[in-house]
């Protein structure tokens, strides 16, 4: 079984990169999108709000790999990723044409629910240059090779965009795998972004392939169900209900399968309401089995979008400023529920907030 064996970090100049789209976020904040005059603005993108978490909160040096039109909103967007201490040099910068026929930046308006209104998604995002973008315009043996990368993280929300971007991704895996890059990939299956490019059994072909060079694979049950085709016979489709004894033995046809993969890894999140979720993680090695963190009843939610990323941004600074598996995912699931205390995709919190959570604390006031 593999072990994770990471870059020395005098060797790179950043401790990690996302490979991934940014988006606009566009917040109604109290109000539905239907009937909101005004929106905040944030960024966000799956494999990007991981990133940006180890950058601003965890303060590690990190770079984005995407692509933006070369517009306004664009910049916007690029502003976004600088505020966050991400490195926005690897932006592949894609000529407009003033009206988005051919290319354009990605739009993601997200209502957060309260109560029994779940939180709401709508995006806008056919025809983005990130979803065009091919792996020969990025120097990828001079970003892995020359400059230096300890760890990438990338995931299915990205792979799912085009037929294009499956091809991407998979060509920066493998040249961050020939350059001794650890990779993370987070499943996150989405029906509606593969349903028009061959759906489930599409989402199965490319993620299997992706999963033979990932070291860290993060999903829950229905991700490795549905993204990898896994089964396991008379357990609850919902994780959070899956007895232990049967996420091992999801884990165990998984790690069978790709002997390649150090370590294994979920959040446990069950919906009580939109604003009330019952919240933990578990995580899997070779040497420790399965380890669970501390599991959160009744947390209160602000806005769930983002808390699994979080997680993740988590259990990896975790396992790149050697931690034990035990000691990451504790960090992962504080931090996962920090994070679910504030409006937007990405994380407002400190580390020294996630340290004492993770370390027991609790919500008095810190004077």
């Amino acid at each position: 079984m593999a072990t994770l064996d990471l870059r020395p970090a005098d060797q790179c100049r950043y401790q990690a990169v996302a490979l991934g789209e940014v988006m606009l976020r566009l917040d109604p904040g109290d109000l539905r999108i239907r009937t909101a005059r005004s929106f905040a603005a944030w960024e966000g993108g799956g494999e990007y709000n991981v990133i940006r978490g180890l950058s601003r909160v965890f303060g590690l040096p990190t770079a984005v790999v995407t692509a933006l039109v070369d517009d306004e909103v664009g910049h916007l967007i690029e502003g976004f990723i600088l505020a966050g201490g991400v490195d926005a040099r690897w932006v592949n910068w894609a000529e407009g044409d003033g009206v988005g026929r051919t290319v354009r930046n990605g739009l993601n308006f997200t209502e957060r629910g309260f109560g029994v209104r779940g939180a709401k998604g709508v995006s806008d995002r056919g025809h983005t240059a990130i979803a065009q973008l091919r792996a020969g315009e990025i120097d990828l043996d001079r970003l892995f090779g020359e400059v230096g990368v300890r760890w990438l993280h990338t995931g299915g929300i990205y792979a799912a965009l085009s037929e294009q971007s499956a091809e991407t991704a998979l060509a920066v895996v493998k040249a961050a795998k020939k350059h001794g890059t650890a990779v993370s990939y987070d499943l996150n299956y989405r029906p509606s972004l593969w349903q028009a490019i061959g759906g489930q059994e599409r989402a199965q072909q490319v993620n299997r392939e992706l999963a033979g060079y990932v070291d860290v694979m993060i999903g829950n049950e229905e991700d490795f169900t549905a993204a990898l085709g896994f089964e396991v016979d008379g357990v609850d489709e919902n994780l959070a209900e899956l007895p232990i004894e049967g996420f091992t033995a999801m884990i165990e046809q998984v790690a069978q399968a790709y002997p390649n993969m150090a370590v294994i890894a979920t959040t446990l999140r069950t919906v009580r309401s939109a604003s009330t979720n019952d919240w933990g993680a578990v995580a899997w090695s070779a040497a420790t089995g399965l380890v669970q963190a501390t599991h959160r009843d009744g947390l209160e939610i602000l806005d769930r979008v983002g808390g699994g990323d979080s997680f993740a941004s988590g259990l990896i600074y975790g396992l790149l400023t050697g931690e034990s598996l035990a000691s990451s995912v504790e960090l992962g699931a504080a931090h996962g529920a920090l994070a679910m205390t504030t409006p937007g995709d990405t994380s407002m919190v400190t580390a020294a907030e996630v340290l004492k959570l993770a370390c027991g604390g609790n919500a008095r006031v810190d004077r």
